[in-house]
């Protein structure tokens, strides 16, 4: 069944490496538990244009003004590997560490999450669908899911805008 806001964030463990270049794992509990509000949006994959030209860049750009309307952690994650993350991460103006980058590299969360897009007829396998969400407390409050390739409601605009309304 398709997650939905209100749902509990579907458990899986991300890897990711840290500051010191150690690879670290991480749970969805861990990440979205403990009354932390956090921003969490998905790409098809890392390196590929309108991942890395739009839609990274402007969660990096507005990342500091989610945190300021309420978001403690702004999370991409991406069906690749952690080392795949890490180059792309190093690869542009994507420092700072802003935005943290997850590797759901079996695919694991974004199945849990009913968001698997098949890309096999362009070699690039099984993805995640293109999606943002904001997860308060463990529980999805908001999901903005796109079609097909588009960039319209999970862009970083929209979500620091339902951030904003949030805090109201």
């Amino acid at each position: 069944a398709a997650v939905k806001e209100g749902d509990r964030v579907p458990e899986a463990v991300l890897q990711h490496f840290d500051s010191e270049g150690e690879l670290r794992k991480v749970s969805t509990a861990e990440l979205c538990g403990d009354g932390k509000t956090v921003v969490l949006f998905a790409v098809p994959g890392a390196f590929t244009p309108t991942c890395s030209l739009k839609h990274l860049p402007g969660f990096i750009k507005l990342a500091d003004e989610m945190k300021d309307a309420g978001a403690d952690d702004v999370v991409c994650v991406s069906v690749n590997d952690a080392f795949v993350m890490r180059a792309w991460e190093k690869s542009g103006a994507f420092g700072s560490g802003r935005v943290l980058l997850l590797a759901d590299g079996s695919c694991l969360f974004t199945r849990a999450m009913d968001a698997e897009l098949d890309l096999n007829e362009k070699g690039l396998g099984v993805r995640s669908r293109r999606y943002a969400m904001i997860v308060e407390d463990g529980v999805i409050a908001h999901l903005s899911m796109e079609e097909g390739g588009e960039l319209n409601v999970s862009n970083a605009e929209h979500i620091l805008h339902l951030l904003e309304a949030d805090a109201q």
